[in-house]
């Protein structure tokens, strides 16, 4: 099988027509990220409340997966290298 290399360096790939972003102001930037978060949904104090709870217990189970783990293999590891 044949591989044939191709230098691209210096083309404008990716940008039809190489056409250049001009820059914004940060007034209008702002302007901007203010009128996109208007059309954010926000969650309700309930569905906030849910999904912490959410989190929370499933941090605190792999906690408990990840303690159990290294507490069987530490003792699995003393078991057989001996330990003091």
């Amino acid at each position: 099988m044949r591989t044939v290399a191709i230098d691209t360096r210096g083309e404008t790939a990716g940008k039809p027509g190489g056409e250049k972003k001009t820059r914004t102001s940060p007034a209008l930037f702002y302007r901007q990220v203010v009128n996109e978060l208007r059309k954010v949904i926000w969650p309700t104090r309930k569905d906030l409340v849910t999904y912490t709870t959410v989190v929370l217990i499933f941090v605190l189970i792999m906690v408990a997966i990840v303690y159990g783990l290294d507490s069987a293999l530490g003792w699995a590891v003393l078991r057989i290298f001996g330990g003091a």
